[in-house]
């Protein structure tokens, strides 16, 4: 066969390769009832359906499981110690698998280290960046700092002045602390310099012939003279110049001047040095708050130190100083400091009456180191830690503790001196500060040397790349230095996903869990855009989601169903969007609008009663006043980063939290909250897990499993046997099996394999001793009952109430499907939120509550949505209050009053762009939510 057969046979097969989809057959991975999908290669392919229904097994526990775990099973045994293992999916067979990767909802890190600089990379550029063309400039002079030699001290010497001029090249006399001055001279004339030259009378001793008494020479005034030259630019006074330097550097300890004959003395330095101070050369080290040597020494890289809070000094920013701002000065015993500052102020003319958020820095720095008879915020606080012997003062003391600004790096995390180092007039931790934004256009708009271009090419590359990608992905708002572990879980999978993007990589497998979770219509179209954009370099993109716009810029979709759990596990549904419209699927039917989530026929008036917040100003928010109408659906709008969980969580929530009971985390600053004597308490239902212990399940959340213990106990074969309710549960000695101890399986730890997980051999996985599963109620014995779903429970105890009404509200949120013994670890955070909700669903009514959610619409179908709203409305008509921070229109258009926050992320958001009805909010010109909630209305 010739060589270009061969080569062509080859391309048709890699071709085919390339084209080959990814086929799965008999997957039965959790509920998964032996399904067989293919998913095509190098397109998008969006996996819908119902919540529960098995989209995640089928997406992140089956393929990417398989995708991984062949990836990690190629690598050295050595290599695979370090990596997660995975377990094999049950699954028959798997054909044409790429390398894959996840991008997940949980937020990337809870280091305290970790920023979004350092997560993208984009902080490790910039300081590479900072360490080849920063220039240090000395915070004396502002001068740039830069080391003389040979060449350049002869280059200044020609360009300043003119050809023939008379000068002295000359060096300091060494000092020595061994060594006395007669000692130093005797040496310096063995060396062959027996010259001193006095610098401003220009007379010179000859060491070899004058009288000399030493204790007339004074050091400073004299210096060791190397030659005396007339300027000329031929190469051999250049070559006699640069000899006479060079002598005189290495002489002089790396400095050494040039005297011109009746004029000024010109000093250079070998040494990275300016107006006396020694700087370090810039090293990319030297800007790792990560790296003992780049670290600030007093904050550690933290950027902050215990001390002082100022937001417990300052608790009010927008009051003046004359109308005490500072919350320490302002009682009868400390009034004095302030009443000093006031005599002070009068003296230097400080702007006492204007308020301290708007203070200049310089201001600000003499309120709280002092000035004259002041004392100054930090040296009073010293004072009052030293009297901590006493208990009044340990108590005051306590009162304004907490975190702080290190005062030595001002919060910047890295050591003094990379802070002397600028490119375009801002130091590295200036540039961190920014928002993604505002960076992006500050690298855009460097301007650099020609030299500086070519150093920093390659470097501004990938910078300016990866603030593109996060800029796209809709992070503009997201400052650089911004913590890692304080981004929300959306966030998080957006910068993982812009991620991906920079590294370019192709012939990929990318598995996304709703990835427009926690963002506003508007960013949606940009986000299907980069997924597109992933798929067009030769990617194949998986998406769990259940966004319309999404689903729709699917160039396949496989919806599971038909319901959820034991119900579900199925394809529903294979092809295109058009097809979908037409299908009889629920997805289908409500694509299509032939089912749809109604509008409520009139908004509720409410209580008439209001929670009233004043003053919010943490993060981004512009010292907001809002008010909260008790006894309606509240939701809170607005773009991504526009302030909504600052608002809701951080001050709203934190401050009711504080004022109904104790509260130990950080409160948003704010001035007051009013009105919280309306209501009784306070829940937050986010979607953290319900329990971390494979132990905690709906049954025993939801306290139904106290009922159901009871009434086993209860049984005559009980009583004859003695069982007590403490047999029939897993978690305690007695009825439990002791050897996998009431968890059903055991766990054997593997070397270089995933953990393998036996079903225990005692009690074959039912958790239970075997006289005790011979205790029936109904002829089910207590692991009979633990493996029911919600639905069969509520059918089964029909007639026993304490356990029905703890179980009929999973029902009405739509979990019926889940097993009573299903482990908490393996609910998705939607599930979790629900089950959640459930359980304040079955709390009487009685006290009004205040209940928050953040997104309860993640991972929720159209379906699911439409009981969720129901149980809303049940929980407000029960007269409590719901506010809610959502973008799903579904949600925001059944809500009875709206607070949109905006306009944009960042810092042009944090202001009220309107509140009322969604009525209302439509006819807003400014409201991005109004325009989108037009549409659906």
């Amino acid at each position: 066969m010739s060589q270009t057969e061969t080569t062509s046979k080859k391309q048709q097969q890699d071709h085919s390769n390339e084209d080959r989809p990814i086929i799965v057959k008999g997957a039965r991975v959790h509920n998964l009832k032996d399904i067989d999908v293919e998913i095509p290669r190098n397109k998008m392919t969006v996996i819908t359906g119902v919540s529960g229904s098995g989209k995640s097994s089928l997406a992140f526990d089956t393929i990417y499981a398989e995708g991984q775990r062949r990836y990690v099973e190629s690598l050295s045994s050595y290599a695979r110690q370090f990596l997660e293992r995975m377990d094999k999916p049950d699954v028959d067979f798997m054909q044409g698998i790429s390398p894959a990767m996840a991008i997940q909802q949980k937020t990337t890190s809870s280091n305290p280290r970790s920023t979004v600089g350092t997560t993208t990379e984009i902080y490790d550029y910039m300081r590479l960046l900072y360490a080849r063309i920063g220039h240090t400039i000395s915070p004396k002079s502002g001068k740039k700092v830069k080391k003389d030699s040979t060449k350049t001290a002869i280059q200044e010497l020609l360009e300043q002045f003119d050809e023939g001029t008379k000068f002295y090249v000359l060096f300091s006399i060494p000092k020595h602390e061994e060594k006395g001055l007669e000692d130093e001279l005797t040496v310096l004339k063995e060396k062959g310099y027996p010259r001193l030259l006095h610098i401003n009378k220009e007379n010179i001793l000859d060491l070899t012939t004058d009288e000399i008494d030493t204790g007339e020479i004074e050091p400073k005034n004299y210096r060791v003279l190397v030659d005396r030259l007339a300027l000329k630019s031929d190469d051999d006074t250049r070559s006699r110049i640069a000899g006479s330097l060079e002598t005189a550097f290495r002489e002089g300890n790396g400095r050494c001047s040039v005297k011109i004959r009746d004029g000024k003395e010109l000093k250079y330095s070998e040494r990275f040095e300016m107006d006396g101070m020694e700087f370090h050369e810039p090293t990319p080290q030297m800007f790792s708050f990560n790296n003992p040597f780049g670290a600030c020494d007093t904050c550690e890289g933290f950027g902050k130190v215990s001390g002082i809070d100022e937001d417990l000094v300052i608790p009010e920013p927008d009051k003046t100083i004359r109308d005490g701002a500072i919350a320490p000065f302002t009682g009868e015993k400390f009034s004095r400091h302030l009443r000093d500052l006031i005599k002070v102020a009068a003296r230097h003319s400080l702007p006492i009456d204007t308020p301290y958020q708007d203070l200049s820095k310089e201001v600000k720095n003499i309120l709280w180191e002092g000035k004259d008879e002041y004392v100054g915020i930090r040296p009073f606080f010293e004072d009052v830690k030293s009297q901590s012997y006493k208990v009044h003062m340990r108590v005051f003391y306590s009162r304004y503790r907490g975190y702080s600004r290190c005062p030595d790096c001002e919060g910047y995390r890295v050591r003094k001196d990379a802070l002397h180092v600028k490119v375009n007039d801002k130091h590295i931790g200036q540039v961190a500060e920014m928002t993604i934004g505002h960076a992006r256009e500050f690298f855009e708009n460097l301007e650099l040397t020609d030299f500086e271009k070519e150093v920093a090419d390659q470097i501004l590359f990938e910078i300016r790349k990866r603030l593109k990608y996060l800029d796209e992905v809709g992070l503009s708002y997201l400052t650089l230095n911004r913590l890692a572990k304080t981004l929300s879980g959306g966030e998080s999978q957006r910068i993982s996903l812009a991620n991906s993007l920079g590294s370019s990589l192709i012939g990929s497998l990318y598995v996304l869990d709703e990835p427009t979770i926690g963002l506003h219509p508007r960013d949606n179209d940009r986000l299907i855009n980069i997924l597109k954009s992933l798929r067009d370099i030769g990617n194949t993109v998986l998406v769990v989601e259940h966004d319309p716009e999404m689903i729709k810029s699917a160039d396949n979709i496989i919806d599971i169903g038909p319901f959820a759990g034991v119900h579900g596990g199925e394809v529903v549904f294979e092809g295109d969007f058009e097809d979908l419209l037409d299908s009889p699927t629920l997805t289908g039917k409500y694509l299509s609008e032939r089912k749809k989530i109604p509008v409520p026929e009139k908004r509720r008036e409410g209580s008439g009663n209001s929670i009233v917040l004043e003053g919010a100003s943490e993060n981004n928010l512009k010292m907001l006043d809002v008010e909260f109408p008790l006894g309606k659906f509240i939701c809170v709008t607005g773009v991504s980063g526009s302030g909504k969980s600052t608002l809701v969580h951080d001050t709203l929530y934190a401050a009711i939290q504080k004022q109904l009971g104790s509260y130990k985390e950080k409160i948003g600053r704010h001035r007051k909250v009013t009105g919280v004597n309306h209501i009784d308490s306070v829940e937050m239902v986010d979607q953290s897990p319900i329990g971390r212990s494979s132990r905690s399940n709906p049954a025993t959340y939801t306290k139904a499993f106290d009922g159901i213990r009871d009434l086993f106990s209860n049984t005559r074969q009980s009583k004859i046997m003695g069982y007590e309710p403490g047999h029939f549960s897993f978690n305690v000695p007695g009825g439990r099996c002791e050897t996998c101890q009431g968890e059903g399986i055991q766990k054997i730890e593997m070397q270089f394999m995933a953990d393998i997980e036996l079903t225990c051999e005692e009690c074959g996985g039912k958790r239970y001793r075997k006289d005790v599963l011979q205790v029936k109620y109904r002829g089910k014995n207590i692991h009979d009952v633990l493996e029911m779903s919600v639905s069969e429970a509520i059918e089964f105890f029909v007639d026993e109430e304490r356990i029905t009404t703890r179980l009929q509200p999973l029902e009405d949120v739509g979990l019926g499907y889940l097993k009573l013994g299903q482990s908490a670890p393996t609910l998705s955070g939607g599930e979790a939120q629900r089950v959640k909700l459930a359980k304040f669903l079955s709390k009487p009514a009685g006290d009004h509550t205040l209940y928050f959610f953040d997104e309860p619409t993640t991972g929720l179908h159209f379906e699911d949505i439409a009981k969720l709203l129901d149980s809303f409305k049940e929980l407000v008509n029960n007269g409590h209050t719901v506010i809610i921070i959502e973008h799903n229109l579904d949600v925001i258009k059944s809500a009875d009053y709206i607070i949109d926050i905006g306009p944009e992320g960042g810092f042009a958001g944090g202001k009220i762009v309107g509140t009322g009805t969604p009525e209302e909010i439509t006819k807003l010109e400014d409201s991005y939510t109004g325009r989108y909630l037009k549409e659906v209305l």
